[in-house]
């Protein structure tokens, strides 16, 4: 009967991790969550709503828990508000709706569901009885939890649809900031307006609102801070005070009546007679665009800046990087996958990111050798080059060495490159935008253009290279080009059956099918026969192809400018969009596929998503099959595993070393560093205490100075 016991016990354990282990997310999203736009605290933690979703911050422990399209229901990562309600409800106002999170359940309210006019939520102010005041991009909205009531220009004293920031006096007076419509004060009954035409106000756009203990109207606006005592303005700009900045975005007032300001180039603290201005310069502030400001119950101010949060005591400076990734901005144009699995990501206006599936690693103009952030493709060659498309030249990196080609030292034509590729002689064939496409192979250039080949355009938006050698080459005006060394072929819409002569995407299959993206539709060529495939006659969300990418089962993955992402198995076709997927916006810029399957989908204001079919799989977790067992060390499974709050991991010693000790998350974030420290040859336990720590699996890396291992940890609570 014990026997039983304990071979049902094992095998439930082994259930629940092969359980677990299935239940990877399908969708990861990596996004740049680094522009604070609002913050809130409930007790000893703070709720920060940033450009990629909704951030959780333990202020004691320092946990950070975020929040996405692919990791919640968040109908969009621009969070632009958050408010908590005394009953732990945090109402969430984001590009696509409106949220409420009960720390379990999501709910949506958008105008299909609710009475909101409209997806776009400013601003957010909860009342003493917990009614929901909302700005919105089409009116102020009140919400008692059941009913919705919504103002506007065409049926209130409102002036201005567009609400950007709301305070909510001592009396119960509602005070509204729109977007160009000036100040509106609302008892419940009357409306009162304030503009320039008929108060001190020097500008109708208000940004942000904050009322201070005597009841003055604390205003900001892109031409200063305004006070209004009920009678008088007061204006304060760069010119006439301290204010570092006119265009004044947050006021947060303390308990002291001090007034903290965040302008666009700095924060600003005023007792009603001194300023003392804090940025870059001299503080802890890596940025000067204050964002948000609040006030704990601490005293202490959280910060929201345009490069993440920062806590100030008065004294100390905090910082809290509330990105999920390094991505500098959201605007992947191009994706590379090198032979040792590292993601190369091209930013627009951000630079190159290379990405480990642990480590984070910018390289910019102020950093590299990159001439310019303005990065439009990148490619990886067989001796794992980067070669890099840029509006300053084309770029090879070698992992150590960065070199620019541009028309002043080589035969580049243009500076502006825009499409690469490398053929089975390791020549790299250069589109550029207008000066047509260069072949360099490493000494020599040679240029094609119109005027002396059959080039139909010089702008060279695409190109592939079959398994024959031969180019094929995607033009803006001037249809699809094939080279073969010699002769050129143009087709076009006159003469085959491309829909289209602006030729966005190519791929090729292993059957040497062409796969054509077109603003027209998607075009199959098999060197005979052209097939079309639009919005009228497939499941193609739109017609605007702008990525391609084919899987090993030859599955084609093509995304799109206006609806997200298809996936035709040649009969079938699935579209991913943002409503019904994890990915965070419509426009596809790029799709990179790696060994396990995993596509890596570059967006254009979205950032980075990763999908696949049954749960992405991570570089961490297939590390330890890959690499087997180090010499010289061991690295036991923890015990128990799976376990609740508390387990033992141990490992063996051949001989003394230094050892660190990490524990991961399956997004390759780091939870916790258990050890970092020499140690003597033999057995070693390490207690983990995971307390603050949520349920799922782990990945515990062991490295010593002969290599690594790593095992899964499973914390079920």
């Amino acid at each position: 009967m014990l026997k039983s016991a304990a071979l049902h016990s094992v095998l439930l354990i082994l259930f629940l991790i092969n359980t677990l282990s299935a239940q990877n997310q399908e969708w990861i999203n990596y996004t740049c969550g680094k522009v604070v736009k609002s913050i809130d605290t409930e007790g000893n933690t703070v709720w920060a709503g940033t450009g990629g979703g909704l951030v959780q911050i333990d202020m004691i422990s320092e946990n950070i828990i975020h929040y996405n399209k692919a990791s919640s229901v968040l109908p969009d990562n621009d969070v632009h508000s958050v408010a908590i309600a005394g009953s732990g409800n945090k109402w969430i106002g984001t590009s696509k709706g409106l949220v409420k999170f009960d720390n379990t359940n999501w709910t949506v309210y958008d105008p299909s569901n609710s009475g909101l006019p409209d997806h776009s939520i400013k601003s957010i102010v909860l009342d003493e009885i917990g009614n929901k005041w909302i700005g919105t991009s089409k009116g102020f909205v009140k919400f008692d939890d059941t009913n919705w009531t919504v103002y506007n220009t065409s049926n209130s004293g409102l002036t201005g649809h567009s609400v950007k920031s709301i305070a909510i006096d001592g009396s119960g007076n509602k005070w509204i900031g729109t977007s160009d419509g000036g100040l509106a004060k609302f008892d419940d009954v009357n409306w009162t307006v304030y503009t320039t035409s008929n108060s001190g106000l020097p500008d109708n756009g208000i940004i942000s609102v904050a009322i201070d203990g005597g009841g003055n109207k604390w205003i900001g606006t892109s031409e200063g801070l305004v006070k209004f005592d009920g009678t008088n303005w007061t204006v304060y700009n760069a010119s006439n005070s301290g204010l570092p900045s006119d265009l004044v975005f947050s006021i947060a007032i303390d308990g002291s009546g001090d007034k903290w300001i965040g302008t666009s180039w700095g924060l600003a603290k005023f007792d009603d007679t001194n300023w003392t201005v804090y940025d870059p310069s001299n503080s802890g502030l890596t940025d000067g665009s204050i964002g948000s400001i609040i006030i704990d119950g601490n005293g202490n101010k959280w910060i929201g800046t345009w490069d993440g949060l920062a806590k100030f005591d008065d004294t100390n400076w905090t910082l809290y990087n509330t990105s999920n990734s390094g991505l500098p901005y959201d605007y992947v144009y191009s994706i590379a996958i090198d032979g040792n699995g590292n993601k190369w990501i091209g930013v627009n206006y951000g630079g190159l990111v290379k990405f480990d599936d642990t480590k984070w690693t910018l390289y910019n103009e102020f950093n590299s050798g990159l001439p310019t952030n303005d990065l439009h493709f990148v490619c990886t060659d067989g001796i794992e080059n980067k070669w890099i498309g840029t509006g300053w030249g084309l770029v090879k990196f070698d992992n150590t060495d960065w070199t620019v080609y541009d028309p002043s030292n080589s035969g580049l034509a243009d500076y502006f490159v825009y499409s690469i590729a490398i053929d089975g002689s390791m020549n790299k064939w250069v589109g550029t935008s207008d000066g047509g496409l260069a072949k360099f192979d490493d000494a020599s250039w040679i240029v094609y253009n119109t005027s002396n080949s059959g080039l139909p355009d010089n702008a060279i938006i695409s190109i592939a290279i079959d398994e024959g050698g031969k180019k094929w080459i995607g033009t803006g005006y001037g249809g699809l080009a094939k080279f073969d060394d010699a002769n050129w072929i143009v087709y076009n819409t006159s003469n085959s059956g491309l829909p289209d002569n602006a030729i966005i995407s190519i791929a090729i299959d292993g059957s040497g099918n062409k796969w054509i993206g077109t603003s027209k539709g998607l075009v199959k060529f098999d060197d005979t026969t052209w097939t079309v495939y639009d919005t009228s006659n497939s499941g193609l969300p739109d017609n605007c192809v702008t990525a391609i990418a084919i899987d090993g089962s030859g599955n084609k993955w093509i995304g799109t400018y206006r609806d997200g992402l298809a996936k035709f198995d040649g009969t079938n076709w699935t579209v991913y969009n943002p409503s019904n997927s994890g990915l965070p916006d419509h426009w596809i810029t790029d799709i990179a596929i790696d060994g396990s399957g995993n596509k890596w989908i570059g967006i254009e204001s979205g950032g980075l998503a990763v999908y696949r079919e049954g749960g992405v799989i991570t570089e961490v977790e297939e590390k330890p099959s890959q690499l087997g067992f180090p010499l010289g060390f061991m690295l036991e499974s923890n015990y128990p595993n799976p376990f609740n709050t508390t387990t033992i991991i141990s490992f063996t010693l051949a001989k003394p070393s230094s050892v660190h000790l990490t524990l991961y998350d399956l997004l390759g974030r780091k939870v916790c560093t258990l050890l970092h420290e020499e140690r003597v040859r033999g057995s070693h336990q390490i207690k983990w205490e995971a307390k603050g720590s949520a349920s799922g699996i782990y990945v515990c890396r062991l490295e010593t100075e002969t290599g690594y291992m790593l095992r899964k940890v499973t914390l079920l609570k």
